[in-house]
């Protein structure tokens, strides 16, 4: 199988390729340097070029403070990129996989959001993601939408990075404490988003590692780990006011994976201690 992944300079397009690749799956990956998604004739000429089976569509705009006043550049990425992603794939009939997010979601209560639950973004990142979901969907009557979060990889910077450096120079550190996900790290989850893509079931999913904790529980949890000495101190999202609104609850409901054979990840703290030992061998 053939597998175009847009996002590879970013932490899960690039291991979704590396997976891919591990496997023995034809994998053709693409960053902002080799394919600029916001150009509709350079998207369809690379789609003619490479002729795909399937495409996994990991590129986006993810800086979610930035959005709220570089619009025009995240709409032009993750809505209209999307589109001529989703209008190429069915132009060659090929099966396609959109990574969505939990942004798409209003983050209250703290019951885990279902597949099938209205979706009410409160940050206009999480608003381009969300159209991005309606775009594919109303072009394309056979595809995957995933949506992940808290995602950490080797390639890239994430939350875990950041930790590790304050952590150099900070014997104690605030962190939220009460905003709610599920950390999710970028090698489980290219196993499964390649599982699914094998297959023809789909749909909407949910996909992140198992279990449910805050971003203070997730610095505790790294420090004790790497045997840091940190005091992590847990406030509120009002008490670290940000130019996004961030969603408080970010928990998923995984169900569907079940009842459509794709098997759960592993628990966030088994996928943080597999993490830091990848980091530990330089990321191989």
């Amino acid at each position: 199988m053939n597998i175009l992944v847009t996002g590879y300079s970013g932490q899960l397009g690039y291991d979704v390729v590396k997976e891919g690749l591990a496997r023995g799956l034809t994998m053709y990956g693409v960053g902002q340097k080799q394919l600029d998604i916001t150009n509709e004739q350079d998207v369809f000429d690379l789609v003619e070029e490479v002729k795909p089976d399937a495409i996994v569509h990991c590129a986006a705009y993810t800086a979610v403070d930035k959005a709220e006043d570089d619009r025009e550049l995240c709409w032009d990425v993750n809505v209209n990129g999307t589109k001529y992603l989703a209008k190429a794939s069915k132009a060659v009939g090929v099966r396609f996989m959109y990574i969505s997010t939990d942004y798409v979601f209003e983050g209250t209560g703290v019951e885990p959001f279902k597949e099938t639950d209205l979706t009410n973004p409160m940050g206009y990142y999480g608003l381009t993601k969300h159209e991005g979901e309606k775009i594919v969907r109303d072009l394309l009557d056979e595809c995957f939408i995933v949506r992940i979060s808290w995602v950490f990889g080797i390639n890239g910077t994430n939350f875990i990075k950041t930790m590790l450096r304050l952590a150099e120079t900070r014997d104690e550190l605030n962190v939220v404490g009460d905003q709610y996900g599920s950390p999710t790290y970028t090698f489980d989850l290219a196993q499964l988003l390649l599982d699914m893509i094998l297959t023809t079931n789909f749909g909407i999913y949910h996909a992140s590692n198992e279990g449910f904790c805050t971003w203070a529980e997730f610095a505790d949890e790294i420090f004790r780990q790497v045997g840091k000495e940190v005091k992590v101190n847990a406030i509120t999202t009002e008490e670290y006011p940000t130019r996004a609104v961030r969603p408080k609850n970010s928990r998923m409901s995984k169900n569907k994976l079940v009842e459509n054979g794709f098997n759960r990840l592993p628990k966030w703290q088994e996928a943080l201690s597999h993490y830091l030992n990848d980091l530990n061998q330089g990321g191989k």
